[in-house]
């Protein structure tokens, strides 16, 4: 039978180098494991209010739901996605003004991106 002849200061050092971490040198690359935040804290808004990519034009009323004393409209867009609403909610064009019973007061303030003298209101109504 053969013998081990490794000493126990040897096996140590065995081991040692096997647990070592080991070395990542990026170059001009960024480093895929460094945190990208840097230790800054993300903020709390970091999506946009309303559905600015929308047109008022674009907009068709479905329904109006009233929660908690709070009215919130139910619009698709001319792909038919359906989207929630409130007032004050801003789209590409203009916003939502007021919500009632039965219709949405949109407030127009641009047209084709260009701002306008004199904002326009238009209605949408629910019709049974």
């Amino acid at each position: 039978m053969a013998q081990d002849n490794t000493s126990p200061a040897q096996e140590e050092s065995v081991r040692t180098m096997s647990r070592r971490r080991p070395a990542y040198n990026p170059g001009d690359r960024r480093d895929p494991f460094k945190n990208l935040l840097g230790g800054r804290d993300i903020q709390k808004s970091t999506t946009a209010e309303g559905i600015p990519q929308i047109n008022i034009d674009d907009i068709f009323l479905v329904g109006i739901v009233k929660a908690r004393g709070k009215l919130t409209a139910i619009i698709n867009d001319k792909e038919g996605f359906p989207y929630y609403i409130n007032a004050g909610d801003k789209f590409a064009d203009g916003f939502v003004h007021v919500i009632e019973d039965r219709k949405v007061i949109f407030r127009k303030t641009h047209e084709r991106g260009v701002p306008l003298r004199r904002a326009k209101d238009i209605t949408k109504e629910i019709i049974l």
